[in-house]
């Protein structure tokens, strides 16, 4: 499965070959992971038809596999369930039993899916009623595996019961629950490592309205260059928070603050705005990095505040680096939302980014400036990723070079351009 480029080297000799061929290699390993392990359902998938207990004196296959592997209960019986999922098996009189999903033991056998990915997709057909035709529970399962070669479990288990929607719309019997009514509570927390959070309770209402409008926000972003957003549950509908209330905030509809629109100040030396080290001071939280400060700075409504070697204030400005309407309309016409390639963030959750930097003396207007969501925002500043305005005036960006050796240029598809 090697890359006929790749060097021959020894695990212990991994320091001496370039990133490029690490990432290359990882993913080849990982494949002939999958295709061993396909392999070797495929042989306990026979043994189960011969026999457990005749071949090995186990009881179940599940209990042979705990035996012979020495591995948990519960990854036994994962195993177990894939390999009586994916290969034909022994009714009680002898008849063979067709497989609950043979489209992806055929993807599984490729190393195109793996464990989980599998337990993900089987999971959702063996909720299918028996009563769907088997042609329409292929089809569900087709659009499962092609979903699979390029997503993780949890946007497969989304799409599993979107199918069974599709597939059952009745569904179960709801259940007669009256939950009790709850006072809502909220506290501002700092915690002792420095972090801060929230604890909070909130009625019915509250939690269905919050819930439903962080949902779609918190859906995992779309593989770029094969790589599928890594981000746990709780982190994304983090993330998804952060934008909601930065969008909240910039409403114009919100009170304001002495008569002004919410703004934050944000305090720093000189010497640190143009070295770009050190930290700064955020009103209301306390220290920041001087890298945070300036993603704030990029499209918040912030005061900057710039002070002399003494602490004096040399500059309190009026949100002079804040894109204006105007700007953020034209913006919105020519990139359409995040202007990352791969990325689907509408523009409502996206910022402008200054390209040359407000403090490396990047001016506020249309060819200094793109669309980024809150992600790719921060990959930007703290990655080797670099964007630009091209020739035709669109914004266009560059992998770092352990990604992409070419430098070859990229640019968003993904939205509609008037």
């Amino acid at each position: 499965m090697a890359s006929n480029d790749a060097p021959q080297t020894t695990p212990a000799e991994w320091w001496r070959v370039d990133t490029a061929t690490l990432h290359a290699r990882k993913q080849e390993l990982e494949v002939l992971k999958r295709q061993l392990d396909s392999e070797q359902n495929a042989i306990l998938a026979e043994i189960n038809i011969r026999g457990v207990r005749g071949c090995s004196g186990h009881s179940t296959l599940a209990a042979m596999i705990f035996e012979d592997f020495h591995v948990s209960v519960k990854e036994a019986d994962a195993r177990a369930d894939r390999v009586l999922a994916l290969h034909p098996g022994v009714a009680v009189g002898g008849d063979r039993v067709p497989p609950l999903a043979p489209l992806t033991a055929e993807a599984a056998a490729e190393g195109a899916i793996g464990g989980s990915q599998i337990d993900a997709i089987i999971g959702a057909l063996a909720r299918i009623p028996s009563f769907v035709p088997e042609e329409d529970v292929r089809g569900g399962e087709k659009i499962l595996v092609d979903l699979a070669r390029h997503a993780g479990p949890r946007a497969i288990a989304q799409a599993g019961r979107r199918l069974l929607d599709e597939l059952d719309p009745d569904g179960k019997e709801p259940r007669d629950e009256n939950p009790k009514d709850t006072r809502p509570e909220l506290r501002f927390v700092k915690h002792r490592n420095g972090t801060l959070g929230l604890k909070g309770t909130l009625d019915l209402e509250t939690y269905a309205r919050l819930k439903s409008d962080l949902d779609p926000m918190a859906k995992p972003h779309k593989a770029i260059d094969g790589v599928r957003d890594s981000r746990t549950q709780d982190e994304r509908y983090g993330d998804a928070f952060t934008d909601y209330v930065r969008l909240k905030t910039t409403s114009r509809n919100l009170p304001g603050q002495a008569g002004e629109a919410t703004h934050i100040l944000v305090t720093m030396s000189y010497e640190d705005l143009i070295s770009d080290l050190g930290e700064a001071h955020l009103d209301l939280v306390g220290p920041i990095s001087a890298t945070d400060a300036r993603i704030l700075a990029c499209d918040a409504r912030v005061r900057p505040g710039v002070l002399g070697t003494a602490g004096e204030p040399l500059d309190i400005g009026r949100s002079k680096r804040t894109v204006s309407l105007a700007q953020k309309y034209a913006l919105t016409i020519r990139d359409g939302g995040c202007a990352f390639p791969g990325c689907d963030m509408p523009v409502p959750r996206c910022t402008a980014h200054h390209i040359v930097f407000w403090e490396h003396h990047g001016e506020t207007k249309i060819d200094n400036l793109v669309l980024l969501c809150t992600k790719h925002h921060r990959l930007i500043h703290h990655s080797q990723w670099k964007v630009r305005i091209a020739q035709d005036g669109l914004p266009e960006f560059t992998a770092p070079a352990y990604l992409d050796p070419t430098g070859q240029p990229r640019r968003n598809t993904m939205h509609l351009r008037t």
